[in-house]
């Protein structure tokens, strides 16, 4: 990809920003339109493609091509995309009912294929568009329209879902995050399907419900921001994660002064699956939320091995359409049409 010169305003529509006044949706497009110049990215080669939702009304907000798509379908959009034209940075955006629940098949599906495109789904736990009901990210005792008496559902965990359905890139941040860029970058900067959960406040229908580790302030000890080849520290570095051996399952630790080794604080290796397995699923309370690049470990993407095969089925040739049609048992009928039946 060619990189351009770009700006904020480069990145920004005509069309009014139509989200609920305090959405996080408004942080989450700031964010994007902010990282896409420092990726030296062109809008003529970029596409953003959703489905439904609030977060769907996306691609009317970027100044580029976009698709905005039918429910659940978005990833089956994109992955049509990219194979019609591999050279296209593609950008997926969804929400937690969008991509887990009519389009679960559709995204574990682009997941585990690894289309070369970045995936942000937003997770408010909560359906937003059709007025609050619960959604698959919905937590256990949600009151709703759909559930008044609380959701007994146990919620579906969206990075989990990812790494379970092959996803070599696994990230996490929230819509107020400064460190949110960080995340897209990495993203961004991976060759196959780059997942990333985005914690946004539904304002109107579950205002701060991550506002325990999310908040614009005042959250910051119970947020672990992962780095690559980093000790796992939060609060501050007076508090740590190390795994048990004997368990082998993670603990909280404190740290005495600087002297996190002894403390057995394990160093984040993004490229180490069970650890990120471990992570994801670290119950919040006992334990921060696990931010930033999770999971980070490339394979072959899907549309480099379907020119590898198009090029092999093709040993040569020049595409001919008609001998494709009389290949095999074909009969021709003719005769015009004042021929008698």
């Amino acid at each position: 990809m060619t990189k351009i010169e770009t700006t904020l305003k480069d990145w920004e529509t005509d069309q009014e920003v139509r989200w609920c006044p305090g959405c996080g949706d408004y942080a989450i497009l700031k964010a994007v339109q902010r990282t896409l110049p420092q990726l030296g990215a062109d809008p003529k080669n970029t596409v953003f493609i959703s489905g439904i939702g609030c977060s769907s009304r996306f691609p009317y907000y970027m100044e580029s091509y976009g698709f905005h798509t039918i429910h659940g379908r978005a990833p089956a959009v994109a992955t049509g995309t990219k194979l019609a034209n591999p050279d296209l940075d593609i950008w997926l955006v969804t929400g937690d009912g969008d991509g887990l629940s009519i389009g679960g098949n559709h995204m574990m599906h682009v997941l585990r294929r690894n289309v070369n495109m970045q995936i942000m789904l937003f997770n408010n736990e909560i359906y937003g568009l059709t007025k609050g009901q619960a959604s698959p990210t919905s937590r256990e005792g949600t009151k709703s329209p759909s559930t008044p008496i609380g959701s007994y559902d146990h919620p579906a965990r969206p990075a989990a879902f990812a790494l379970g359905s092959g996803a070599r890139f696994v990230g996490r941040g929230f819509d107020v995050s400064k460190n949110l860029p960080d995340v897209l970058k990495a993203a961004h900067a991976h060759q196959g399907a780059a997942f990333i959960e985005i914690f946004q406040n539904c304002i109107v229908y579950n205002k701060d419900v991550f506002h325990d580790f999310a908040a614009p302030k005042g959250a910051e000890d119970q947020q672990l921001w992962l780095e690559d080849g980093q000790p796992m520290l939060f609060a501050g570095g007076a508090k740590g994660i190390a795994l048990d051996r004997e368990k082998l399952s993670l603990e909280v630790v404190d740290v005495e002064g600087d002297d996190w080794e002894a403390a057995g604080v394990i160093v984040h290796d993004v490229t180490n699956r069970s650890i990120a397995h471990m992570l994801v699923e670290m119950p919040f309370g006992p334990f921060p939320m696990a931010l930033g690049v999770l999971y980070d470990d490339p394979r072959p993407t899907f549309e480099a091995a379907v020119a590898e095969e198009r090029s092999r089925a093709a040993k040569g040739k020049q595409p001919n359409l008609a001998a494709l049609l009389a290949k095999g048992q074909t009969w021709t009928v003719s005769g015009t049409a004042q021929d008698p039946v």
